[in-house]
């Protein structure tokens, strides 16, 4: 199987709504190692009014998940992260360093409240970015306002910002029409990242292969390295995508 990343997931215990313990996450890894996932940015949620865990945390519990993975013979590489739920707050959060961004580099994991009108998610991206950070915007295809109008996908990318989808959208797990919108925009060269987005060991597991598999033979396999490898690559590396 090629080399492949997971920019999105919920892997580190304890922390969120994804595992619940250090046993689910090593069962997770598992999971991720056999659909040929060599390197995993964590991304727990940072969301207003919750008990968020602290960059200097974050980075210790996965200092901890490594170790005891690599005790159970796990060889995936993992790195620290955030998704960040946007609020008025975000932009302090960031500049107070309360917040972590994607393994340290200038990319940082963004999503929305799924009815969130375009126009505030554009002037999110606009305050991301004059803070000096590049957004990533987290599930693209949950955006009903977007999802109404996929030519705005368009327009973020031409804002500067990158967009992922879930490989369990692709693959038609959410329904007809966000396995339609979501192929639409593969078509169009209008995704940089599949991710898992996974939370536990069953429905919403941390596994690529098969949509992988799906988006090479659909639409190529220079293409699906992108989505899968290259470009999560370089935000690890913090170098232009």
């Amino acid at each position: 199987m090629e080399p492949t990343i997971d920019m999105h997931c919920h892997i580190m215990p304890g922390v969120d709504d994804g595992s619940r313990d250090m046993t689910t996450s090593l069962e997770m890894l598992r999971i991720a190692e056999k659909n040929g996932i060599t390197h995993i940015i964590l991304t727990p949620h940072h969301k207003p009014m919750h008990h968020n865990v602290s960059p200097e945390h974050n980075v210790l519990y996965r200092k901890e998940l490594s170790k005891a993975a690599g005790a159970e013979g796990i060889k995936v590489k993992l790195f620290s992260g955030n998704e960040i739920y946007y609020s008025d707050e975000t932009m302090e959060e960031l500049e107070q360093g309360k917040i972590c961004s994607l393994a340290g580099s200038d990319y940082v994991l963004v999503e929305f409240h799924p009815t969130n009108p375009f126009k505030a998610i554009q002037n999110a991206v606009n305050r991301i970015q004059a803070a000096g950070y590049i957004p990533i915007v987290a599930h693209v295809e949950r955006y009903s306002d977007i999802v109404a109008h996929p030519s705005r996908v368009r327009d973020l990318i031409d804002m500067g910002s990158y967009i992922q989808v879930n490989a369990s959208s692709v693959m038609g797990k959410y329904g007809f029409g966000i396995g339609h919108f979501t192929k639409k925009l593969l078509k169009e060269r209008a995704v940089h990242f599949i991710a898992t987005d996974a939370h536990d060991t069953g429905s919403r597991a941390p596994k690529l292969y098969e949509c992988r598999s799906f988006v090479e033979r659909k639409f190529g396999e220079d293409y699906a390295k992108e989505l899968f490898f290259l470009n999560a690559a370089n935000v690890i590396r913090n170098q232009e995508i």
